[in-house]
């Protein structure tokens, strides 16, 4: 398949560090302010947020790690054993300004069950979505708070963000084929 980078490795951090500025600046800093990731790319996003924050502020914020795939409507189709992977949040969301992170914004089905099981936890003040990759393609209506980049894609391109904590050197490909983003 053929393949186009996007965003190189120094691009992601730009970006990353952007997002955090926005973060801080449109929540008038760090107070009540929690990140949660979305497995496997949003939560190891929302740690470099996290990091870059604690390094801009001074505050390390709250970081709580969600496995969606229990709230997913095409559970049936996507085998008889799902791969469920724990949810780590061991704080109170009640009252919390709640920044959920994402890598790549597609259809909004994924940040529709991560809403969802944001809410069966408590209920935060409010929740924004931070995405490094926003695709277009939506199917419900939700748009991301903070975008790293905005990439016009088709339905039968696949968009893959590529991390160092997973072997990987940072980067965001798109290759032309059959789409698996949510």
């Amino acid at each position: 398949m053929p393949q186009k980078q996007i965003m190189s490795s120094e691009e992601i951090t730009r970006a990353i560090t952007r997002i955090a500025h926005e973060i801080l600046e449109k929540n008038k800093g760090a107070k009540a302010l929690a990140l949660i990731g979305i497995r496997t790319g949003g939560a190891f996003l929302a740690k470099r947020f996290q990091e870059k924050i604690k390094e801009i502020e001074g505050t390390e914020i709250e970081l709580g790690l969600l496995d969606i795939t229990l709230y997913r409507d095409d559970l049936t189709e996507i085998g008889a054993q799902p791969d469920i992977r724990e949810t780590e949040i061991d704080f109170g969301v009640s009252g919390k300004k709640i920044i959920l992170v994402d890598d790549v914004l597609f259809t909004g089905r994924t940040i529709r069950c991560a809403m969802d099981a944001i809410i069966d936890f408590g209920r935060p003040e409010f929740i924004q979505l931070a995405v490094l990759i926003d695709r277009g393609h939506r199917e419900l209506p939700i748009k991301a708070d903070y975008v790293g980049k905005n990439i016009p894609t088709s339905k039968q391109e696949d968009v893959v963000v590529n991390l160092k904590e997973c072997g990987e050197e940072d980067s965001v490909v798109v290759f032309e084929g059959e789409t698996k983003n949510d």
